[in-house]
């Protein structure tokens, strides 16, 4: 039987072992970006891997006339035209669609937690600190134990239920707003709408995923609602608020704090030319209270090489019953 013809971008960056797997189940057709593709390229490609930041549009699909499956191992697919893929009986391989399998990766939970306790422990400024030789605690005090603190979390999935099961285990007043979720696995406090889950929290993360619908979720008015001298955890995705809302919220007070793992864009090709400039950027540069990490919430070896070799096991699946 002839292998079917896959096209990889090596922008994806997969994990040694996966990548032998690519080359043992296909006919692999290596690109460095998609910026490289061919109408002669596209015409032979029957199972297409998609990087985040680059559309798989109802054009490209139709530039691929012998494609089966588009794959990605991402939990969102704001990159790739879904509706219009399975219109055309092309099967979608994201990790999305696989909420057993996705049970088993947590490290942007775990991430999600590790912001949360640097932010409001100051632990950043106080490792700095001790480096220049300085040691004391005094202008690192917490405003607050957590147990002490209220916790809301925005979307209650998997990543929700996670970090609801780590504020329970820290003895936090946990709430939650989803209204998708009528009763917590966790044993969180369901509250009707977001604004009500803003005046409620002390902290907040933000875990849901990037859809139209939740594009700007958190807004001016949002921030005008959140409690004077809480704190903001997003490892959802940037586009999920306003960012000059949120400045205005840090340098107002209203905010003590936030911890970014995502921005507003980061998988448009040419992000990083201009990230050094981005006004958040510069106001972290300047401020203690708000922490940037480059979206390393799900950036564990482990979990690059399960998810990885997971996409790819159900795109090989759907092909093999296909015959």
């Amino acid at each position: 039987m002839n292998k079917p013809v896959a096209l990889y971008y090596r922008m994806l960056k997969y994990q040694p072992e996966n990548l032998a797997t690519l080359a043992r189940e296909f006919q692999l057709i290596e690109l460095d970006t998609p910026e490289q593709d061919t109408p002669d390229t596209l015409a032979r490609v029957e199972v297409l891997f998609a990087p985040l930041g680059h559309r798989v549009t109802a054009a490209k699909i139709q530039a691929c006339p012998r494609l089966r499956a588009i794959v990605s191992n991402t939990t969102g697919h704001p990159h790739i035209d879904v509706e219009y893929a399975r219109s055309q009986g092309i099967f979608v391989a994201c990790l999305k669609f696989a909420p057993e399998f996705l049970k088993r990766i947590t490290p942007t939970a775990e991430h999600t937690w590790g912001l949360l306790l640097a932010l409001i422990r100051h632990i950043i400024p106080a490792h700095r600190a001790a480096l220049a030789g300085q040691w004391n605690r005094r202008p690192f005090g917490g405003s607050a134990m957590l147990s002490s603190l209220s916790l809301g979390i925005v979307g209650h999935g998997r990543l929700g239920s996670m970090v609801a099961r780590y504020g329970r285990a820290f003895g936090m007043q946990v709430r939650y707003f989803d209204p998708y979720v009528e009763v917590s696995s966790e044993g969180a406090e369901r509250v009707s709408t977001l604004v009500e889950l803003a005046e409620k929290s002390d902290v907040i993360t933000i875990l849901v995923p990037h859809e139209k619908e939740t594009e700007g979720l958190f807004d001016a008015d949002i921030f005008g609602h959140m409690r004077k001298g809480s704190y903001l955890i997003n490892t959802a995705r940037g586009e999920l608020l306003d960012w000059n809302a949120l400045l205005g919220s840090l340098q107002n007070g209203r905010l003590a704090g936030a911890a970014l793992d995502v921005f507003d864009g980061e998988f448009s090709p040419h992000f990083s030319e201009h990230f050094a400039e981005h006004p958040l950027l510069k106001y972290a540069r300047e401020n203690d209270n708000l922490i940037i990490t480059p979206h390393i919430g799900g950036s564990t070896v482990d979990a690059w090489r399960l998810t990885e070799a997971h996409a790819i096991h159900m795109a090989l699946e759907h092909l093999r019953l296909q015959h």
